[in-house]
């Protein structure tokens, strides 16, 4: 069931222009025609371009600011990646239909789900992700020819995409191990990479991200906003979501390409982006606790850590924590 102010950007979307009466928008939503008027401030205010008439109602003159392959698609400049793409105003997670997606239908390599929302959207651990109307909520199908011992590697291939998308607005964005890319030491971007395989071998992969776009961080829950930062609040004014899709598919495709003719070279775009070299981090991995300092990555993909004790460690997978202030 969509949320209300969700269910009137999709009726309105889907009456393509047309004006709708504030009568009838407040019977469809069983809300009174003030909620009505607030609900389409909000979205107006979220960027979609809502209009309003005292005398015909409501109605969107533009579908610009809504992700749809339609829209989507027409400054496209991938050969595969979003080329086949499904939109929708809410879901759960786009995690979640991609994978559906992927187990049903064969040739899913460079399928894309995109949501206005998600109510369920997951980060690593299981923890949640919030992910209001505003942001851009994608899920990546892949089919990699490589082992399972090595998909940690899209993970990287993901955060250097979206850093180096970020880039060209002028910012500098960095990747914190193994999945957060960062501003000003603050989370804009988080990545969930997920797996389906076989006993010696990868089915397939789905990369979600999320990027904090045009959010006010305040909205988020009390113990999140110290630690996120949107490019909004970063620029200073609302960005083009629907630009920063396609630039951000169009640097997956390219990189992941760089991944699949030199996979230990990309991990030097990697180790050029990292925000996590260089620090004295503690790393809580399955099966152990490494504290030390990051002292660089491995052709691998592994983060390579030199304990106190001067012992080297490398690490695929864990969660990391910083232990200075740079």
């Amino acid at each position: 069931m969509l949320s209300d102010e969700t269910q009137l950007l999709s009726v309105l979307y889907s009456y393509k222009g047309e004006y709708l009466s504030e009568r009838f928008l407040s019977e469809y939503l069983n809300v009174s025609p003030e909620v009505v008027k607030k609900y389409a401030e909000n979205l107006k205010n979220e960027g979609y371009s809502v209009e309003s008439s005292p005398d015909y109602g409501f109605r969107l003159n533009s579908y610009k600011n809504i992700l749809t392959k339609k829209e989507v698609s027409k400054g496209l400049q991938t050969r595969q990646f979003g080329r086949k793409l499904l939109h929708f105003f809410e879901v759960t997670s786009t995690n979640r239909i991609a994978h559906q997606i992927a187990s049903q239908f064969e040739g899913t390599h460079g399928t894309v789900v995109v949501a206005e929302s998600q109510t369920g959207g997951k980060g690593r651990m299981g923890r949640r992700w919030f992910s209001p109307r505003g942001g851009l909520w994608f899920s990546l199908i892949l089919q990699p020819t490589i082992s399972p011992s090595n998909v940690h590697r899209l993970t990287h291939i993901a955060g250097i995409a979206v850093a180096k998308t970020i880039q060209r607005y002028g910012i500098n964005a960095r990747i914190k191990w193994p999945n957060d890319v960062l501003i000003r030491g603050k989370k804009v971007c988080g990545i969930l990479t997920e797996v389906n395989t076989k006993p010696d071998s990868v089915v397939n992969v789905v990369i979600g991200i999320g990027i904090n776009a045009n959010i006010n961080i305040s909205t988020l829950p009390d113990e999140l906003q110290n630690g996120a930062i949107s490019l909004m609040e970063e620029l200073g004014e609302r960005i083009d979501r629907t630009h920063l899709f396609r630039e951000t598919l169009l640097e997956l495709e390219e990189t992941y390409r760089r991944f699949e003719k030199d996979a230990p070279h990309i991990m030097d775009e990697w180790k050029n982006l990292s925000d996590t070299i260089g620090r004295e981090v503690i790393i809580q991995s399955p099966s152990e606790r490494i504290e030390g300092k990051a002292i660089g990555i491995s052709a691998s993909g592994a983060l390579i850590v030199r304990t106190h004790n001067a012992t080297i460690k490398r690490v695929f997978a864990g969660d990391c924590l910083y232990t200075e202030v740079h």
